[in-house]
């Protein structure tokens, strides 16, 4: 089987993620947020768990929806989502992404999108919730939050 398609660019590889593998992932991404801030001067964040389960909540919902975008399909915001965790800090803003490609490659991918982009540099945030679904198709639906 070939590795490249039609237009000369290499084939996709499905990034399969393992059950096990979710602290790696969380951690790497929290990491990654991080050095990024930190070359723009801004705090680190740390990792929240309520943001990560209203980050998780979207992610299941967007897949179920089929489509990525900020709204539930209860027509919750993100505002409500991390207010039905019991966030009690406030949302700074959410990044989201549909896409075949590992969270280094979206977060690569959101830093070349302004929104997504002030959202994760934005100097008042101290927390990030990130999470995801992969279907079996090996699509996956990720969901970072920042609060503060």
């Amino acid at each position: 089987m070939s590795t490249i398609g039609p237009d000369g660019k290499p084939l996709p590889q499905v990034y399969r993620i393992r059950n096990a593998d979710t602290s790696r992932i969380q951690y790497r991404m929290l990491d990654s947020v991080n050095a990024l801030r930190e070359a723009k001067g801004a705090a680190p964040v740390a990792l929240n768990a309520q943001l990560t389960a209203a980050a998780a909540t979207h992610a299941r919902d967007m897949s179920v929806q089929n489509r990525p975008w900020h709204f539930g399909s209860d027509g919750s915001s993100p505002i409500d989502r991390v207010r039905r965790v019991g966030y009690t800090g406030e949302l700074v803003g959410e990044a989201i992404s549909e896409t075949y490609e590992t969270e280094l490659e979206t977060l690569a991918a959101w830093m070349e999108e302004e929104g997504s982009r002030r959202v994760i540099l934005d100097p008042a945030a101290r927390e990030l919730g990130f999470s995801w679904l992969q279907e079996d198709n090996g699509k996956i639906w990720w969901t970072l939050v920042m609060g503060r």
